[in-house]
C-alpha cells in the first residue's frame, strides 16, 4: 500500500532519518513521512525534525507502528494532533501548529523518558 500522494516530492529534513515528502492538499502544504518500521528512538528523532518546519497553515503526517505516546506531552504546548488507525495496524498522527508566539517546545529533546514512555 503506497501511502503518499502521486504530487509529493522528497525534502531534505535536518535530523530526519527517514524520507520526508512536501505536497498540497486541500490548500494546505502537507509533510509526511513513515517510521512504521523504524526503532526506536527513530520515531521520536523523525517527529521532532519534522515539527520544527510547521508555521501556521501546514500539516505534518506521521505513519508510525504505534501511536506516540511519549512525544504527546513534550509537543502539547505547541501544537494539536490527531491519532487515526489505519489498514495494516499502522497509525496515522496529523499535527498542526497552534497560533501563539512563545514555543514551549525542547526540539532536543528525543528521549522517551518521563510518565508516557516510549512507543515507536
Amino acid at each position: 500500500m503506497n501511502l503518499i500522494p502521486e504530487n509529493a516530492q522528497e525534502v531534505e529534513v535536518n535530523g530526519a532519518t527517514v524520507p520526508f515528502y512536501k505536497y498540497d492538499k486541500d490548500g494546505k502544504v502537507v509533510y509526511q513521512f513513515d517510521s512504521s518500521s523504524c526503532g526506536h528512538p527513530e520515531p521520536m528523532i523523525n517527529a521532532m525534525s519534522g515539527l520544527q518546519m510547521l508555521s501556521g497553515n501546514e500539516l505534518l503526517i506521521m505513519i508510525n507502528a504505534k501511536a506516540p505516546m511519549g512525544l504527546f506531552p513534550k509537543i502539547e504546548a505547541d501544537f494539536n494532533f490527531k491519532v487515526e488507525d489505519m489498514e495494516g495496524g499502522k497509525f496515522k498522527i496529523t499535527f498542526t501548529k497552534k497560533t501563539k508566539n512563545d514555543e514551549a517546545t525542547d526540539f532536543d529533546d528525543t528521549g522517551c523518558a518521563g510518565g508516557g514512555g516510549c512507543t515507536n
